[in-house]
């Protein structure tokens, strides 16, 4: 640890819960796609494909179905926004609840997640235990923002502007975890400790170096 720590603000799916990607790379297999097809396509054309609109609520879940379907047949594969849709919705992560835990036991917790106004609540999950789940951890929070909800999206650096307004604290004084480099940058650029999450292992271990707390 480096510098004093007031807030520790955590991206949700990838990070609190099982990565998306995983379900996506299962699904290329399963359909003899080309590995990361899904991630391909919603890379193109970052903030204004059907993605971007769909995570700011700029598109519906059927508007999104069939957008992203003319986006993979440009890319050469037909892949339904619907099924993609399906494939969100990851599992807790019981080892980083629990370090959430240890973290607003000592200072103030946020979180920011791009989602899409789909299934049930911020997990975007359609099972009800589930979804139950995921909001539970989300209470635990200080201040959530949704992306679907605010019309903003990360990277854009307003949206991390004002999580560190809503928790009343310096970007410099935050540690930022997000399972994404591009939104990383933002973050870092202003000031935060930023830690890209590859693996639960290493999340947990970066976090402790960051924060310097024990029962990490």
């Amino acid at each position: 640890m480096t510098t004093r720590i007031d807030a520790v603000i955590w991206d949700f799916g990838g990070v609190i819960t099982s990565s998306p990607f995983d379900a996506f790379a299962q699904y290329e297999i399963d359909r003899d796609l080309p590995r990361d097809f899904i991630r391909l396509v919603n890379a193109r054309n970052g903030d204004t494909n059907a993605w971007a609109q769909l995570e700011r609520s700029e598109v519906n879940a059927a508007e999104f179905d069939v957008l992203f379907r003319q986006e993979a047949l440009e890319l050469g594969h037909d892949v339904s926004g619907k099924d993609v849709l399906e494939l969100l919705s990851g599992g807790l992560r019981p080892a980083v609840v629990g370090a959430l835990k240890v973290c607003k036991a000592r200072v103030k917790v946020g979180c920011i997640t791009n989602n899409a106004p789909v299934g049930k609540g911020a997990s975007m999950t359609s099972d009800p235990d589930r979804a139950q789940q995921a909001q539970a951890v989300l209470d635990l929070f200080d201040h959530v923002i949704e992306s679907s909800k605010l019309g903003i999206r990360k990277p854009d650096p307003r949206i991390y502007e004002m999580m560190c307004e809503a928790l009343e604290v310096s970007p410099s004084h935050c540690v930022y975890l997000d399972d994404l480099g591009i939104n990383l940058k933002p973050a870092r650029a202003m000031g935060m400790t930023t830690i890209k999450v590859l693996n639960e292992d290493q999340l947990l271990a970066d976090l402790r170096q960051a924060t310097g707390f024990e029962g990490l």
